[in-house]
């Protein structure tokens, strides 16, 4: 499956236009990661553990999107578009959410 930010790829035209596709992953940020996080945050540095946890939800997200384009019979999805969210909530404390969305496609 060929995933794309641009609206087209050279020497490969659309030959369909299958539709809409997004994929998503939810990822639950863990109390110790947190804390020495917000620990970097005070002295400066890199979160190299949040760093991780970012690109498995963008990795998950893609694959996601990736079968569902698959499911509508594409090989490519273009035009794909990254959306990152934290969310906060009183029961479970931090989330990451990683959204993936693009035009399924089939090429030439």
């Amino acid at each position: 499956m060929i995933i794309s930010s641009t609206p087209s790829l050279e020497g490969r035209p659309v030959r369909e236009y299958l539709g809409f596709v997004s994929g998503e992953s939810i990822l639950g940020a863990n109390a110790f990661r947190d804390f020495f996080a917000g620990i970097r945050d005070i002295v400066g540095g890199r979160s190299r553990a949040y760093e991780s946890s970012l690109r498995q939800a963008k990795d998950l997200a893609l694959q996601d999107l990736a079968e569902r384009a698959a499911e509508l019979g594409a090989n490519a999805v273009l035009a794909v578009d990254l959306d990152y969210e934290s969310i906060q909530t009183h029961q479970s404390g931090g989330m990451l959410m990683v959204t993936a969305s693009g035009t399924a496609v089939k090429l030439s």
